[in-house]
């Protein structure tokens, strides 16, 4: 077991894609997602176990933290975690190794055997993350058709529909300032804070200025702001044809404080070219109502796991989990994979 290095990569595709998986293959990705240096994780942030000839099996991890009352954890997602079929246990024992960094592993959503297993691997549930959808151009399914070409006329007309009947842009007297990586200090004041009923992964400068610095796919990180101060955040990244609500946070209770972090969002997706809609994740109850409200709607859900490596008892709550805590943000199969 060891911690891999670059000139491991040729190896490791070669088994992420004996896996069935489709690895990202520009040294600048690998780079960026596994060896990069940041400042929450010194070293490598991808590992593998070897025969001391061939790799067995490999997994990264996105690092973070996560807090709720007075507790604050480590977690870790893994991602890109693959294993040879004739090295039975190489991925479990791998897992096994990489839990032991942090307090907790957290697992959202997956293939239908991988949540098959979690529960064998010490995966708890503890509770689900909603998608949400909201249309930008109907016409943008035509430029970007997917799935069968019989629903394309029914997912233009639904499109259409919700983009007529949304509601239009309110933003309360707040305005945009969009950040970049040397201004991230400007939202620090309003990164999520523990809260008695509500776990939150935390943010930090240091994590903003990694993910604008994502070669994968663009992102963009804008403040929220009234009188020059601000009052919350939002990140946004685009793959092809979607742009997705990475993150976001409102340091005010008011619902609609949250409604015009949403509306200022949908707004700087419609700046970009090409973009159909702008998609969400939601865990929390109070953000999906205010999503809803602004003209969001349901298309997915996925489960989210927690594994314990006994040091920190898991949280009673649902953990509010976004987009930009595991590999969604970013991840994109080279085709177009609108929601609506």
């Amino acid at each position: 077991m060891r911690p891999s290095t670059p000139e491991d990569a040729p190896a490791i595709l070669a088994l992420m894609r004996e896996a069935g998986l489709q690895p990202h293959v520009e040294p600048a990705h690998l780079d960026w997602k596994y060896w990069r240096a940041r400042s929450d994780w010194p070293g490598s942030r991808s590992f593998v176990l070897t025969d001391e000839k061939d790799i067995l099996a490999h997994g990264a991890v996105v690092p973070g933290t996560i807090r709720w009352g007075g507790t604050q954890a480590r977690v870790i997602h893994m991602i890109d975690w693959a294993a040879r079929r004739d090295a039975v246990g190489a991925g479990v024992i791998l897992m096994k190794h990489i839990g032991r960094m942090a307090d907790f592993l957290l697992g959202i959503g997956g293939s239908d055997h991988t949540l098959k297993i979690m529960p064998l691997m010490g995966y708890r549930a503890c509770g689900s993350v909603t998608g949400y959808v909201r249309p930008l151009s109907a016409l943008g399914i035509l430029r970007r058709p997917t799935g069968p070409h019989w629903k394309l006329a029914p997912r233009v007309a639904r499109s259409l529909l919700w983009s007529l009947s949304a509601p239009g842009r309110d933003l309360g007297g707040w305005q945009t300032r969009r950040l970049g990586g040397d201004e991230v200090m400007r939202i620090a004041d309003v990164f999520p804070a523990g809260q008695p009923d509500l776990a939150v992964f935390g943010r930090t400068p240091e994590l903003m200025r990694h993910v604008l610095a994502c070669p994968i796919v663009p992102v963009e990180l804008l403040a929220l702001e009234k009188a020059g101060r601000a009052g919350g955040y939002f990140a946004l990244s685009y793959a092809p044809g979607q742009a997705r609500l990475m993150d976001l946070w409102m340091s005010s209770q008011d619902p609609a404080d949250w409604g015009a972090l949403v509306h200022a969002a949908v707004g700087q997706a419609k700046l970009k070219g090409g973009i159909a809609e702008l998609t969400a994740w939601s865990s929390d109850p109070r953000l999906s109502q205010v999503l809803e409200a602004c003209g969001f709607h349901e298309r997915l859900t996925l489960p989210i796991y927690l594994r314990s490596s006994g040091t920190v008892p898991v949280p009673g709550q649902t953990p509010r989990v976004q987009m930009i805590d595991n590999d969604a943000f970013y991840l994109y199969f080279g085709r177009n994979e609108l929601w609506a």
